[in-house]
């Protein structure tokens, strides 16, 4: 069997733009170095800022993305034998969010598979579907990245004072925000271009995790939860993000590379979510952790953090879309996306020759 490509993407993300001017007058101010560390100037939500009402849903925003990426790849629905979809944040427990994108797209039969993931895993679903492909079981694919954040956090400050809402509380409002990405794989029998290696591991298994999203599962009696404060709280650990995300992407990046069999210096492009932003530099260098990887990475670490907000299983197919789009990547360059996230320290990697043309 030949190389699996990625032949189109697809992003989207709701509404409008929300400044931190506006996240301010919902929850109140951060200190200027911490919103200074975060590097995030706006996000996107699926939800009514001042009231909290849904406007769309997660399988809305999985299925926007699936149209545009299946149009620039030239793929109809029916073509695909396989879906993978990853999201943190489902409608339901069951069914799947996978199977309602399924049925939005009016596919009868076909493979589906969801991860319940977080930033990784765009990139797990992007490895998983490409080896599917790649021992014959489907010509095409599609992977779906996609995260409905904000109605976790409504309850925050849903007719709330600003003035006494935690700091701890504060901050996820002004890190997280909702979209959806989505690649289009092909198997073809060439042996050039495409995927051509992986790399994935939970670096933090007896350690606490990063991101904790509570409530509504079976940890405890359904009435109990039923009588705390918030159903649903996402409790997000900055201090162990701070001290533990740079080792997970020295890691990911040296694993991906070493798996994959190519050097360092052959990568025209990385795609690492965080990798540019101030406090993950700084924290590298305090910690001993600028290898000779990240060294030969620099000038060619790229995200749209800043533009989108942290989107999870989103993050990765929504940056490297919008990166493709505009030009920046070209077929004929290497390309690294990685995909960590804080829930137990996961990281996953894909090395991808590219292939296709830019989009009209």
């Amino acid at each position: 069997m030949g190389r699996v490509h990625i032949i189109g993407t697809g992003g989207y993300q709701p509404g409008d733009p929300i400044d931190n001017d506006q996240i301010e007058r919902l929850v109140g101010s951060l200190s200027p170095d911490v919103q200074e560390g975060i590097s995030i100037q706006q996000r996107y939500w699926m939800i009514d800022p001042e009231t909290g009402e849904h406007h769309e849903s997660n399988t809305d925003m999985a299925y926007k993305a699936t149209v545009r990426a299946l149009e620039t790849a030239g793929v109809e629905a029916g073509q695909l034998g396989l879906m993978i979809q990853s999201t943190g944040t489902p409608e339901y427990h069951l069914p799947a969010c996978v199977n309602l994108l399924q049925e939005r797209l009016g596919l009868e039969r076909c493979a589906t598979m969801e991860l319940r993931s977080g930033g990784a895993g765009g990139v797990q679903g992007l490895d998983i579907a490409r080896m599917m492909l790649e021992r014959g079981d489907h010509e095409f694919a599609l992977v779906v990245g996609s995260e409905a954040i904000s109605p976790v956090m409504a309850p925050v400050f849903v007719g709330k004072d600003p003035n006494k809402i935690r700091m701890r509380d504060r901050l996820p409002l002004y890190m997280f925000g909702d979209g959806a990405g989505a690649f289009v794989l092909q198997a073809t029998d060439s042996d050039q271009g495409g995927i051509i290696g992986s790399a994935q591991c939970a670096i933090g298994g007896t350690r606490k995790a990063g991101i904790h999203s509570i409530g509504g599962g079976t940890h405890a009696p359904i009435h109990e939860q039923l009588s705390r404060k918030r159903l649903v709280d996402l409790q997000v650990d900055v201090v162990g993000a701070g001290d533990f995300t740079p080792q997970m992407v020295v890691d990911s990046l040296a694993d991906t590379l070493g798996r994959s069999g190519i050097a360092a210096e052959s990568v025209d492009w990385c795609l690492i979510p965080e990798g540019n932003v101030g406090w993950m530099l700084d924290s590298l260098a305090e910690h001993g952790l600028l290898t000779d990887e990240w060294k030969a990475m620099e000038g060619k670490i790229f995200d749209n953090l800043a533009m989108t907000g942290a989107c999870g299983s989103a993050a990765v197919p929504l940056f490297l879309d919008h990166a493709w789009r505009t030009g920046m990547i070209q077929p004929g360059q290497r390309v690294v996306l990685i995909g960590v996230e804080a829930t137990k320290w996961i990281y996953a990697g894909v090395v991808v020759d590219w292939t296709a043309a830019t989009p009209a």
